[in-house]
């Protein structure tokens, strides 16, 4: 949530942002919200005031006179509350400078890293590869869980946890406390975390107030809701490790196959908390990006970094580059890392504060980015280093995890 005051005083550059991002929401109508929401606030605080006045005289006649006009003057602030808050979520953040403008053909590739595999032989998909080394069973798993399930099996299971943890224990040594946080949220976290109201149709409801989470961002940003840190405990950097829920209803009808995107699935993310300093949240961006960089690098798979476009990156974020892993049975990059820079979006919906050097309060700043995410991570481990014969290799780094270093067909 952008601070209404900003709004007011940086009207064109709001409105700019919400047209490049083809948001749906009346900036001029939240204007005239807040107009009357703070004619209304004027009015009931002098109500309020002759109203204590009136007690103090005992004068009863006249304080059951505005009592009566305070009914209606609060009932009608309440209402134009409502209204002005509905609008006020909508509202995404401002983008950064170097955001490129338009839909998900503006993306920018900022960098590539690592040499592309190459085959004499007929490169087989993750699918297929699944099948004859009997680690995935797609067919059962929609038998039982229905579109987008699956069932990893034997040696998959053991790459699935063996290279979620192999992220987590990095990032654990480079002094991210580690959490293992609840995926079933009240409603005020997915609306402070800025999943709702835009990723609203992708969650799932298990209840009126409960959902499941997309992502431990979520339960990550909301544990410090309401809190007021001391600029001591800053930053905060957290690594945690959950399970994930996504409909992909907003997807419908793309990577219907596969692993790709499946609705359930682990996740190891990276939140840090740091003090409103711009300056030093894109350090922190920078350095969230390495240790997503860092881990391909050692599994050995090649990627390109890519800086949104305006309309590709989520409402809440004022950057987001995204890390495209290499998948050879695609023949091309495929997104499987996000790191954004958030800003106070997120903690002024939380209500994150901290006490500066001088006792001053201020909302936090806040970053997330993916560390690695499985089982979309299996397709290039699985398609990068297959041989001619069907077997994996696995890599060096996560053997010690998985405890053999090939998996063969059977």
């Amino acid at each position: 949530m952008l601070d209404i005051n900003y709004i007011r005083e940086n009207l064109d550059k709001v409105k700019k942002s919400v047209e490049a991002r083809k948001t749906e929401v009346d900036v001029d109508k939240l204007i005239q919200f807040d107009d009357q929401r703070r004619k209304l606030i004027q009015t009931v605080d002098e109500l309020r005031a002759k109203r204590n006045e009136a007690a103090k005289k005992k004068d009863i006649k006249t304080g059951k006179k505005i009592k009566n006009d305070l009914d209606g003057f609060e009932k009608e602030l309440n209402n134009v509350e409502q209204d002005w808050n509905n609008l006020m979520l909508q509202i995404p953040n401002i983008l950064g400078d170097e955001v490129p403008i338009g839909d998900a053909s503006a993306n920018k590739v900022i960098r590539k890293s690592g040499e592309i595999p190459q085959f004499n032989f007929k490169v087989r998909d993750h699918m297929e590869l699944g099948k004859i080394t009997d680690i995935i069973d797609f067919d059962r798993g929609v038998k039982v869980g229905g579109f987008r399930s699956y069932f990893l099996k034997n040696e998959g299971v053991k790459l699935h946890f063996g290279v979620l943890n192999f992220a987590f224990d990095h990032l654990v040594q480079k002094g991210f406390e580690p959490i293992v946080p609840p995926v079933i949220n009240r409603r005020f976290a997915l609306i402070g975390g800025g999943q709702f109201p835009w990723g609203k149709e992708d969650t799932y409801s298990v209840g009126e107030q409960e959902f499941l989470v997309g992502t431990a961002e979520i339960p990550l940003m909301a544990m410090h809701a309401d809190e007021t840190l001391d600029i001591g405990d800053l930053p905060k950097k957290y690594i945690g490790i959950s399970p994930c829920f996504r409909t992909e209803i907003g997807s419908y009808g793309k990577d219907t196959k596969g692993l790709y995107r499946v609705h359930e699935f682990y996740k190891v993310e990276q939140v840090i908390l740091c003090e409103a300093d711009e300056t030093q949240s894109l350090g922190f961006f920078e350095q969230l990006q390495d240790n997503s960089e860092e881990i391909l690098q050692m599994l050995g798979l090649p990627y390109q970094v890519v800086c949104l476009s305006s309309q590709d990156m989520g409402k809440k974020a004022v950057i987001t580059y995204d890390i495209e892993t290499w998948m050879s049975a695609r023949s091309g990059f495929s997104e499987t890392h996000s790191n954004s820079v958030v800003l106070d979006f997120q903690t002024r919906r939380l209500k994150i504060r901290y006490k500066d050097k001088d006792g001053k309060v201020k909302f936090c700043y806040a970053l997330n980015n993916t560390a690695i995410a499985s089982p979309r991570i299996l397709i290039p481990l699985l398609e990068n280093f297959q041989t001619e014969d069907g077997s994996v290799k696995i890599p060096e780094v996560i053997q010690k995890y998985t405890g053999f270093s090939v998996i063969n067909p059977k």
